[in-house]
């Protein structure tokens, strides 16, 4: 299993012990993922999306549950690195699960569909 290294912040194997020298900097966007501020909007976003992946609900990009919780995580569409005052914006936050939220850091999913997600799930109508 992969998973992204604490140590140099490269993607690899789950098991393997990171010898590298390269540390990740310490940047705003880091820095912000550990405040008090996107703890709390973190769950709230999850809570809005009523604690299932979004892109599982449609049933694309290799989904095996419809009805997905395991391993949630809360995706902004648009990155932090491109726009940091959309970081605590509602529409700007969508639900995903662990292999859906990397498949959206890596481009695989339009943020285009991400965003028409957030706008029209019928699961965040009021």
């Amino acid at each position: 299993m992969l998973k992204t290294c604490s140590i140099c912040g490269i993607v690899h194997d789950f098991n393997k012990i990171c010898h590298s020298k390269r540390y990740k900097k310490t940047t705003d966007n880091s820095l912000f993922r550990s405040t008090s501020q996107w703890t709390a909007k973190s769950k709230e976003i999850r809570a809005r999306d009523k604690f299932l992946c979004q892109v599982c609900l449609t049933k694309k990009y290799g989904t095996e549950y419809e009805f997905n919780h395991k391993s949630l995580e809360v995706h902004h569409i648009v990155p932090l690195s491109v726009d940091y005052d959309k970081r605590l914006d509602d529409t700007n936050l969508i639900t995903l699960c662990r292999f859906h939220h990397e498949m959206a850091d890596n481009g695989a999913i339009n943020i285009e569909e991400l965003k028409d997600l957030v706008s029209n799930s019928p699961l965040l109508k009021k």
